[in-house]
């Protein structure tokens, strides 16, 4: 993570701060992400993970440092450009789909850059690619469902087959599994995972705060505590006791059970 980007970085940030009404949100962040690799952004509410997510995605310049994405550095590219080239997944960008249109018009949509609205017509191989992509998230069945009427975590693996739409180099996912039940989120948990083992698809970035969210096939962690980065690294060297109980601030311990994580406090005494 030095000054010197490697070749492979899809992301690099050097130094980075952003600030807002004089409160650093994030603060002095250096952060690289290779090809391949598979991230997740951990940390409590407000510690400054959406944030680091924004700037990955080249909605948000940073207040002070340097930001490269996908070899372009932030400042000195259209973002139009680059803003295809990345895939994202979130709350904010569904608010913005159409409720009425289809799942199968949601996915294509995606295609052509758009957020509402649709197209009378597609290309054939935009519409094969579409079906593809939600066979994949096991959406096969609810191409003709408006998107309004899908439950949430329908409307997240949505969600995510169209944020692979554009064929991206960098997904971006925030807080995928939230709002989800225990059957919905281990559900999209294991999509993820074989999404995340697959050496086609794009590096990944998924901001979560629960460790039981972090699917197999995630190689790397970032813990965040009040928008400074607390350790970055391989998820077996990061993700301890010690560590999450630092980033939580109270007393934690993490449990390995095969390829998932589960997160308890001490019993009080």
């Amino acid at each position: 993570m030095g000054e010197t980007a490697r070749m492979s970085d899809v992301l690099e940030l050097v130094d980075v701060s952003v600030v807002r009404d004089g409160r650093a949100l994030v603060n002095d962040v250096s952060w690289s992400v290779a090809e391949g690799e598979r991230w997740v952004i951990l940390g409590p509410n407000g510690a400054g993970k959406t944030t680091l997510l924004n700037i990955a995605s080249s909605y948000l310049f940073p207040t002070t440092g340097r930001v490269q994405i996908l070899g372009e550095k932030l400042g000195g590219v259209d973002v139009f450009e680059l803003r295809p080239r990345i895939g994202m997944a979130s709350s904010a960008l569904a608010g913005k789909l159409s409720q009425r249109a289809t799942v199968l018009q949601t996915v294509l949509t995606a295609a052509y850059g758009m957020t509402a609205g649709w197209q009378e017509s597609y290309e054939d191989v935009d519409e094969r690619r579409a079906r593809a992509f939600l066979d994949r998230l096991g959406m096969s069945e609810m191409l003709d469902r408006r998107f309004g009427t899908l439950s949430e975590g329908e409307r997240k693996r949505t969600q995510v087959a169209r944020a692979l739409m554009t064929d991206p180099e960098l997904l971006l996912l925030d807080e995928p599994a939230a709002g989800l039940d225990l059957g919905g989120r281990e559900d999209l948990v294991r999509r993820l995972g074989r999404l995340a083992r697959d050496p086609y698809a794009p590096a990944m970035i998924m901001v979560t705060h629960h460790v039981e969210e972090i699917a197999p096939g995630f190689t790397h962690v970032l813990l965040i505590r009040q928008g400074k980065v607390l350790d970055a690294g391989p998820v077996d060297s990061v993700l301890t006791s010690a560590a999450l109980s630092h980033c939580f601030g109270l007393p934690l311990i993490v449990e390995r059970q095969g390829d998932r994580f589960t997160a308890h406090g001490l019993p009080l005494a």
